[in-house]
């Protein structure tokens, strides 16, 4: 044998060797292997993420809760000027009835006690 067909015998050998790695390096069961290998490694983390973001979700519907609580009692005190209006225009005239009693009975003389039920019945 000479030196070129050794030469390609040995390029044969090799191409089929590489083609050989090639096609093992990327067969379906070494694809799942490292596909495996990554959601192992990546998988805690996101597990960590999506109980971080459930916690905050927790957060924010308490917030979102006060909130609105908030709000729905601000809206109730706006809407009560009406009936604190009728309550200050009550005790003004209570003030002035009573004031009109205390001089009516400023005035005039001592009204007498009520008599007791006689025992005689």
């Amino acid at each position: 044998m000479d030196d070129q067909e050794m030469q390609l015998k040995v390029r044969r050998v090799s191409d089929k060797f590489t083609e050989s790695m090639y096609v093992l390096a990327n067969e379906p069961s070494v694809a799942l292997y490292r596909l495996q290998e990554h959601v192992r490694r990546s998988l805690p983390e996101l597990v960590q993420h999506k109980t971080d973001m459930q916690s905050w979700e927790e957060q924010s519907q308490g917030a979102i809760y006060t909130v609105e609580y908030a709000c729905s009692a601000m809206k109730s005190m706006t809407n009560s000027g009406v009936y604190f209006k009728n309550i200050d225009s009550l005790l003004r005239q209570a003030i002035s009835m009573k004031d009109q009693i205390s001089n009516s009975q400023g005035r005039s003389p001592l009204v007498s006690a009520p008599h007791a039920p006689s025992s005689s019945s």
